[in-house]
């Protein structure tokens, strides 16, 4: 499971010209499902993102959460992270998970992170969206549940 964490000012995504998730200061969330991804890689990636400390503190250091600043955060499904661009020219999405399993595990995520406490916003899944992100710093990081250490 891979996610695309960006810190924002604002964000918002439209389907079909309306607006179906807006969130003010807090995180976009591009998650992407592998085949393979289980409930257990959901779960790394909810706590690590909702504890992920890249909100500046008094001193401008990166040692706030978005639990401890009450971040919003909007979550958009994107199976495009999974994109193997190693042949050819156009990528290829065979390690993506099929669109029934993608869909259970991003329900499981979302609801993972809205268990935090925070206000969460989604897309839509399958659906072509807008999306509008004003990136704050810039500041984008990615995580992947495979590279996690116990």
């Amino acid at each position: 499971m891979k996610a695309l964490v960006q810190r924002v000012t604002r964000a918002s995504v439209s389907v079909s010209g309306e607006v179906v998730g807006k969130i003010g200061r807090g995180l976009v969330v591009l998650v992407g499902i592998a085949r393979g991804d289980a409930e257990r890689d959901a779960v790394y990636l909810a706590d690590k993102i909702v504890n992920l400390r890249i909100f500046a503190d008094e001193a401008s250091k990166f040692n706030l959460s978005a639990l401890e600043t009450r971040g919003e955060i909007l979550i958009i499904s994107q199976f495009t992270l999974l994109a193997d661009t190693r042949k050819g020219r156009r990528p290829s999405f065979e390690e993506a998970a099929p669109p029934e399993q993608a869909e259970a595990l991003v329900s499981f995520f979302v609801d993972r992170v809205r268990a935090a406490g925070l206000k969460v916003e989604t897309g839509r899944f399958q659906q072509h969206m807008l999306v509008e992100i004003c990136n704050d710093g810039p500041v984008t990081i990615a995580l992947d549940s495979k590279e996690k250490f116990f």
